[in-house]
């Protein structure tokens, strides 16, 4: 298509946009790929969201397949807007290590031209909501504290803004983490993903299928390394000590969390994932102005659990951005 638009997996509704980057990768250039969803414009014009942006980043592993999270965005009046990162699902190129960055600022120029190619820079008076989850919330906790103004809100979702095994821990690891990371940032790691979390989220119906691309994320996720390690750490680190995010933040969590060392059917109602208590005190540190919402039964992605925590999730989301939007 002449605009660069065109038809994206998720079949009727959705289009994506192919977003070429200046920085290279292994084999040439690196693209990051957008995707969107536009509200019914017969009633767009009624609904309290009508003038919002809203832009939604993957965690770890991950690439964006929620057609329920776009429709009630676009239900609300909003333009919805997804960003595969870099290295991640629609953005996957041959000889390219997954996911891997050396720092989270790497998606800046993501970010940039998807707020480009959604026309942030020409609307004025379109207001943004950065909607993340698991890395993707840190990633835009982070660009949000170092570009205050653009956006009007933040809704994270199961933000990794801490390492499972808390600050304390983390500080002690982060020299040897980062002394690898520079001899040898493509070095392995072993596999701790034993992929209990995808059993959930199978278990409860959350993968959909046919359009589901199992190799963009896999069940016991991408492999790790030390340079991407190092590239998370300094994020908490950052967030540790505190930042501004420039607009009221919503974070939503489980009520509860499970060791993801061996499978228990509670992992279909805990984050098998995070420690989210970790979470929520992390959380205190993005802003001056931070909702922390516990939600009961909800999963690592609180909008793929069962469906009585997922209408609590959404309906916690619907009334802070109502009283925000007025």
């Amino acid at each position: 298509m002449s605009d660069g638009w065109g038809p994206d997996i998720l079949g009727a509704g959705f289009e994506q946009r192919t977003l070429p980057l200046v920085q290279p990768g292994e084999n040439g250039p690196l693209v990051a790929t957008l995707v969107r969803s536009a509200p019914n414009p017969l009633v767009a014009w009624t609904k309290p969201l009508r003038d919002v942006d809203v832009l939604y980043v993957h965690g770890w592993s991950d690439y964006f397949f929620q057609r329920e999270l776009a429709r009630f965005w676009t239900d609300l009046g909003a333009r919805f807007y997804a960003l595969d990162l870099h290295r991640y699902g629609r953005s996957t190129l041959p000889g390219e290590v997954p996911g891997y960055a050396d720092s989270l600022e790497e998606y800046d120029e993501d970010i940039e031209l998807a707020l480009a190619a959604m026309g942030q820079g020409e609307k004025r008076g379109r207001r943004l909501v950065l909607v993340g989850h698991s890395t993707g919330g840190l990633t835009l906790s982070l660009w949000a504290a170092r570009h205050p103004g653009r956006a009007s809100a933040l809704v994270l979702n199961s933000p990794w803004l801490e390492l499972q095994i808390g600050p304390l821990a983390r500080q002690a690891i982060a020299p040897l983490v980062l002394a690898r990371a520079r001899f040898q940032p493509l070095g392995q790691h072993p596999v701790v993903d034993l992929g209990f979390y995808t059993r959930a989220q199978i278990e409860l119906g959350a993968i959909p299928t046919p359009e589901y691309r199992e190799p963009w994320r896999p069940a016991q996720g991408f492999p790790t390394h030390p340079g991407w390690f190092n590239a998370v750490l300094t994020g908490h680190a950052t967030v540790a000590a505190g930042i501004d995010v420039g607009c009221p933040a919503l974070v939503l969590l489980s009520a509860r969390s499970s060791s993801p060392l061996r499978w228990v059917p509670a992992m279909t109602e805990t984050d098998s994932v995070l420690v989210v208590d970790e979470i929520a005190r992390a959380a205190l540190r993005l802003g001056p102005l931070v909702t922390v919402a516990r939600i009961p039964g909800a999963i690592h992605d609180v909008f793929l659990s069962a469906s009585a925590p997922r209408e609590h999730a959404f309906a916690v989301t619907r009334d802070w951005t109502a009283a925000r939007f007025r």
